[in-house]
């Protein structure tokens, strides 16, 4: 049952996903050029790993009865 109230979190974790994958590939030329990781790329691609890490200990790995929030931060 819980899966099923993950269905919004995943949804959104989707396009959010995508958009991370875009924001490496921009890092990936801003750290090769600059040497330095953006801090605010940095803390949009943590955000939306710890988004994703707490939707699946809920939905999927069942450590946590705690529904997450919707944010990135923690």
């Amino acid at each position: 049952m819980k899966w099923l109230l993950a269905i919004p979190h995943l949804v959104v974790l989707f396009f959010l996903d995508i958009a991370m994958i875009v924001t490496v590939i921009i890092v990936w030329f801003a750290i090769l050029f600059t040497a330095r990781y953006p801090r605010g790329l940095f803390d949009f691609v943590e955000g939306v790993i710890r988004w994703h890490n707490r939707v699946l200990a809920y939905a999927v790995i069942l450590v946590t009865d705690r529904y997450p929030p919707f944010r990135l931060t923690a």
